[in-house]
């Protein structure tokens, strides 16, 4: 029997994605399992909603950066990783642009969420950008990660709609309700190896 893909979950903030996925993988909707949940923030919430599971996670340490980890902080990330035997790294609400040696570590293994429908609206804050702009359609994308920011092939996206008299927070809760379908379905395709990667395009595969 195939065994479920390792995943290790990098994340800065509340978590809500990471909780999506290990529910999707506890109740076998995504042939995988959470083996680890790392974060760069010491009292981020998404550390406690791996330790209420009883899944390993760890304060990374200290970065002298906001965007980004000294070489040795990332080393020490992949060490971590590759610890815990971790096939697939999800980004859920991680707020480093992912540098050397992690993108060599883990090329092509490596997947993000983004609050918009990319390339429209990347960076910060997504749903805000996009309200403001007055777009009449925001949405989620979940993406391979590459050298850039937000730029790497598009696995999954889907629409989410600006309503009138939308606020921030009202179209950024919509999002998540998105985002924590389109996640673990994304994570589902990559376990199941039903993904091709041709140039940019990434094709699902019957």
């Amino acid at each position: 029997m195939t065994q479920p893909l390792r995943i290790g979950v990098l994340g800065s903030g509340s978590g809500s994605n990471c909780e999506a996925i290990m529910d999707a993988c506890a109740r076998g909707a995504v042939p995988a399992q959470v083996v680890v949940v790392l974060s760069d923030i010491a009292d981020a919430f998404i550390l406690e909603r791996a330790r209420r599971r009883g899944i390993p996670s760890a304060f990374i340490g200290q970065s002298r950066f906001k965007t980004k980890l000294e070489l040795e902080l990332e080393a020490h990330l992949v060490a971590l990783l590759r610890e815990a035997r971790v096939e697939l790294v999800a980004l859920a609400g991680y707020m480093r642009v992912v540098k050397q040696p992690l993108l060599e570590a883990f090329a092509g293994r490596i997947v993000n969420i983004h609050p918009s429908l990319l390339p429209s609206f990347p960076g910060l804050k997504s749903w805000e950008q996009a309200l403001n702009y007055g777009a009449k359609v925001a949405g989620v994308t979940v993406h391979f990660v590459n050298e850039g920011v937000d730029t790497g092939p598009i696995i999954l996206q889907e629409a989410a709609p600006i309503l009138p008299g939308d606020t921030a927070e009202s179209l950024h809760q919509r999002i998540h309700a998105v985002e924590h379908k389109l996640y673990p379905e994304a994570i589902r395709l990559i376990a199941e190896e039903r993904l091709r990667i041709v140039g940019r395009r990434v094709d699902v595969v019957r």
